[in-house]
């Protein structure tokens, strides 16, 4: 594969409504959208990747204008040298970008769109690519914290009637227990998790056990991102088991995890692992290990929902995942919408990756777009 030109697309979608975790609240998705021009075989293709950095550093130490920054700085010319040999395909990325420390939310945008051009070449799906045999994934939905515990439950019922099938619960200290327990009260038969974001430390042990009389899937969390051992330590001390998400980082964070007892459960996010490959070697990684895993999001656009999707199908993924309906949080997505059916997102099946964005909307969407030829 020839790299001939990247153009980087930033992009705001508002949201339908406002998203709050314990680290910030989002009126807005600002989105960096990558579409990359190659030549393969002497064709021209064009691939799409999305980076999941948010706009400040606040969820991992990546941020959308940081991305920008080492991307166009250290990452293209080392693509573009091996680009200019012939060596470049979607499997050589990570390693041709391993000397750039860390920076895995900007190399996964990379190596998905290498990977979009290189099967939309190839007219392969990523759903056959990853050996996906499934046609639909079933689709569970986060819920910010809410104004309110009466808001709360109305915005619980609504995504019950449209059909989701889990529901994920975002907690901070101050809105943890209660909120919880009026939902399991109000829907006791209902798939019900927890998601801390990172809000807690190990002093606060003997209180988040009060979740284990909930019935919950899993306690998403509630640690440091850094605090592997801790997370060993409190999964001791609840009956709940234990999920990490910005703890695991690679396979090499996937095996600790599981090897010193910090995870019975792992949320994959491609971003943040450094791409659907290492996402891929992470599930199989788990499902060696008998982990169960399940696909989270980071309020996706199409592209990487799409995805995400095909992801899913895979065999480890055995608990339900934040792939939802576009609607769930956009309502004008930049790629044609994914819709619930039955409670399911299907798994596209055409050529390619990601899926592709209408150039009217993407357009309508972009507040930027730098172009880098070779």
């Amino acid at each position: 594969m020839k790299v001939l030109e990247f153009a980087f697309h930033t992009v705001e979608l508002p949201l339908v409504t406002s998203f709050t975790t314990s680290f910030s609240t989002q009126t807005e998705r600002r989105v960096l959208i990558l579409e990359l021009t190659a030549e393969v075989d002497g064709a021209l293709v064009i691939g799409w990747g999305e980076c999941g950095a948010l706009t400040e550093p606040v969820y991992l130490s990546e941020y959308l204008d940081g991305v920008l920054d080492v991307t166009t700085e250290h990452l293209l010319p080392r693509l573009v040298a091996a680009s200019a040999s012939d060596e470049l395909t979607a499997e050589s990325v990570a390693a041709l970008l391993g000397r750039v420390v860390g920076h895995r939310m900007a190399k996964a945008a990379i190596e998905m769109a290498v990977l979009d051009a290189q099967l939309r070449a190839a007219g392969i799906s990523f759903k056959s690519y990853l050996g996906v045999t499934r046609d639909r994934v079933p689709s569970g939905v986060s819920v910010g914290i809410q104004d309110s515990i009466p808001a709360l439950l109305d915005t619980v019922d609504r995504y019950l009637s449209e059909g989701y099938q889990r529901i994920k619960l975002k907690i901070r200290p101050g809105w943890d227990i209660e909120p919880v327990r009026a939902v399991r009260e109000a829907h006791p038969n209902v798939p019900l998790q927890v998601d801390a974001n990172t809000a807690y430390t190990l002093a606060d042990a003997e209180h988040l056990s009060q979740l284990d009389a909930f019935d919950l899937l899993l306690i998403e969390q509630p640690l440091g991102a850094e605090d592997m051992r801790q997370h060993a330590l409190l999964a001791r001390r609840m009956r709940t088991r234990m999920c990490l998400d910005e703890s695991v980082v690679s396979v090499a964070s996937a095996e600790d995890a599981i090897a010193w007892g910090a995870a019975a459960i792992i949320n994959i996010k491609p971003s943040r692992v450094g791409g659907y490959l290492e996402a891929r070697r992470i599930h199989d990684v788990a499902l060696a290990h008998g982990t169960p895993v399940w696909c989270g999001g980071m309020l996706e656009t199409g592209i990487g929902r799409a995805a995400n999707a095909a992801l899913a199908g895979m065999p480890g993924f055995t608990i339900t995942g934040d792939i939802s309906a576009s609607g769930r949080f956009y309502k004008h997505d930049i790629t044609d919408p994914f819709e619930l059916v039955d409670g399911h997102i299907l798994i596209p099946d055409v050529p390619g990756l990601a899926a592709q964005p209408r150039r009217q909307r993407l357009a309508e969407s972009t507040l930027s777009t730098m172009r880098i030829a070779f």
